[in-house]
């Protein structure tokens, strides 16, 4: 790595947004922010409707609640996620510990990792359970786009924060 471990010979220096923006993993996580806010915003605005025969309100995914649940709980925890990490690429050159940025460095590797896997089993089990949705239920196609929207930035989220594991600082 150019200046020492880790970036570890630019330890110290002044924030610099402008560096900040320019580098990768920052974008991504913007990028990924801005997803998670697709997915957990699509499913609370238009994932849930209401029927004329019942009281209560079901979820737009084959009226299983859990489908809905996870979407918004990953989406909200992601971009809750992104806004820590993205405080420590501010903080990141102020810290002149190699041992500390190493830690930040294999945290950052290993929470995008983690948040990869779940994005796969967010696409994986909103698309089925959108798969198995039957027509009856939403005979007006009330939140389609939405739903729809959800599963297709769930994808594309499991590719940002994959990239991620190997953009690290």
């Amino acid at each position: 790595m150019e200046g020492g471990a880790y970036g570890a010979g630019k330890a110290g220096g002044a924030f610099d947004p402008y560096t900040l923006v320019r580098q990768p993993h920052t974008i991504l996580r913007v990028v990924s922010w801005l997803f998670s806010i697709v997915v957990f915003g699509s499913i609370v605005n238009e994932g849930y409707l209401n029927s004329a025969s019942e009281e209560e309100e079901f979820c737009i995914y084959n009226r299983n609640p859990n489908a809905c649940n996870y979407g918004v709980t990953v989406g909200v925890l992601a971009f809750l996620t992104c806004l820590l990490y993205l405080a420590l690429d501010v903080y990141f050159p102020q810290i002149s510990s190699v041992k500390d940025r190493k830690k930040a460095v294999l945290s950052d590797i290993g929470v995008s990792a983690f948040w990869a896997f779940l994005w796969f089993v967010g696409f994986c089990f909103l698309a089925n359970q959108w798969q198995v949705s039957k027509p009856k239920d939403n005979p007006l196609n009330e939140g389609t786009d939405a739903a729809r929207a959800a599963i297709a930035f769930s994808f594309f989220s499991i590719f940002t924060w994959r990239s991620r594991v190997t953009s690290a600082p």
